[in-house]
C-alpha cells in the first residue's frame, strides 16, 4: 500500500513541460518509487560521477562512463537507465546491443563529444593518409566507428605509447588531454584536434594558482581535460607546490587517490558533481572545488523528475545502428586489448 500511495502522490504532481514530471522533487518517497519501478521493469540505474547527488544516491552503480558501460554489459537486467550524457548511453548500447538503454533526458548532450563530427573526422583522416586515429571515449558512436583505438583519460598515454613511433597519430577530440599525452610521450608526429569540454576548459590556471597559494597544505586533483592541467604541472615543476601533492587524474582515479590521500584538504579541478563521491569515499577530508561554478548543465538535465518520467513512460530510448555499433565496438575492444583501461573519462 505504501508503494501505491507513493505512486498516486507523485502522479498527482505531474505537470506539462519539456522534462515531463517537472513538479517532482527528490524525497524518500521518490527514492522508494524509483527503486520499485526499476525492479518492476527489470532495470538497473547507472549514474555518472557528475550527476546530481540525489541521482547518484538512488542509482545502483555510480562511476565514470566506461566503467558504467562495462557494468551495463555484465548486468543481468534487461534495461539500462543511464543517468549521464548521450554519448555515455550510446557506449552502453554499443557494448550491450541486446539490451534496452534509456536516458532520462535525450537532450543531455556533451560539448566535448560535439566538438568533432564523423564528417570532420573523415576529412581529417583524408588529410593524413596512413595515420592511426585515437579517440577519447567522450565521442559519439559515429566517431568511434571511424576510430582505430579508443582511450580513456587514465590510459591515453599507454594507448599512444603502444603505437609504432613512426606512425602518425590523430588524437581527438580533447586538446588538453592531447597536450597532456604529447607531453608525457614526447611524440612529435601526433596531431591534436582542438576540441574541449566547456566546463573543464573554464577551470583556468589563474584560479588554480590562487587556490594553491591560499591552501599550501592541500593536495591537488586535476582532471586532464582541464585548461589548468599545464598550470598544475608548472606549479610542481617550479617548486611552488609540492610535486607529490599534484595529481593529474581521471574521475575513477580521483576516487582511488582520495582513499589514499594524506592531506586533510584536497582541491579538486573537475566538474563539481565529483565532490559528492569523493566526500563519500574519504569523509575525513575537506574536498573543495577549484572552481565552484564548474557545473555541467547537460549532466544536470537528469533531474529527479526526469528519472521518474523515464521509468514511468519507458523513454527516451537510445539507438545505435548495428553497423555503426559493430565498428565502434571494435575500437573499444582494441583499447581493452592494449591493457586495463582503468578509469574512464
Amino acid at each position: 500500500m505504501a508503494a501505491l500511495g507513493a505512486t498516486i502522490a507523485l502522479s498527482e504532481r505531474i505537470v506539462d513541460g519539456p522534462s515531463g514530471f517537472a513538479g517532482v522533487e527528490a524525497t524518500p518517497e521518490w527514492a522508494a518509487e524509483i527503486k520499485r519501478l526499476a525492479r518492476e521493469r527489470n532495470a538497473t540505474i547507472l549514474a555518472h560521477n557528475y550527476q546530481l547527488p540525489e541521482i547518484q544516491d538512488v542509482a545502483d552503480h555510480v562511476g565514470d562512463s566506461l566503467a558504467l558501460s562495462r557494468i551495463a554489459a555484465e548486468a543481468p537486467e534487461d534495461t539500462i537507465i543511464f543517468c549521464g550524457v548521450h554519448f555515455m548511453a550510446e557506449t552502453a548500447k554499443i557494448l550491450s546491443p541486446e539490451k534496452t538503454v534509456l536516458i532520462p533526458d535525450q537532450r543531455a548532450g556533451c560539448s566535448l563529444a560535439d566538438s568533432i563530427t564523423a564528417e570532420q573526422l573523415a576529412e581529417w583522416k583524408a588529410e593524413h593518409p596512413g595515420a592511426l586515429v585515437v579517440s577519447y571515449v567522450n565521442t559519439t558512436a559515429a566517431v568511434k566507428a571511424l576510430t582505430d583505438i579508443c582511450c580513456t583519460s587514465s590510459n591515453a598515454v599507454d594507448v599512444v605509447a603502444s603505437i609504432d613511433p613512426d606512425r602518425e597519430v590523430l588524437f581527438l577530440p580533447d586538446q588538453f588531454l592531447g597536450a597532456h599525452v604529447k607531453r608525457l610521450t614526447g611524440r612529435e608526429n601526433m596531431h591534436i584536434w582542438m576540441g574541449e569540454c566547456h566546463v573543464h576548459a573554464g577551470i583556468n590556471g589563474d584560479e588554480l594558482n590562487e587556490q594553491a597559494r591560499t591552501h599550501p597544505d592541500a593536495e591537488l586533483f586535476v582532471h586532464p581535460e582541464c585548461g589548468c592541467a599545464t598550470s598544475a604541472l608548472y606549479l610542481a615543476g617550479a617548486g611552488e607546490f609540492p610535486a607529490d601533492r599534484v595529481h593529474i587524474l581521471s574521475t575513477g582515479g580521483m576516487i582511488d587517490a582520495a582513499k589514499a590521500a594524506k592531506s586533510k584538504q584536497v582541491l579538486v579541478a573537475t566538474e563539481v558533481g565529483m565532490l559528492h563521491q569523493l566526500r563519500k569515499a574519504a569523509p575525513g577530508i575537506d574536498f573543495q572545488a577549484v572552481n565552484d561554478r564548474a557545473s555541467c548543465a547537460y549532466m544536470k538535465m537528469i533531474t529527479p523528475a526526469a528519472l521518474l518520467r523515464c521509468l514511468v513512460e519507458n523513454r527516451d530510448e537510445v539507438h545505435v545502428d548495428l553497423e555503426t555499433a559493430a565498428r565502434a565496438k571494435s575500437s573499444v575492444q582494441r583499447m581493452i586489448e592494449i591493457g586495463n583501461p582503468g578509469g574512464g573519462e
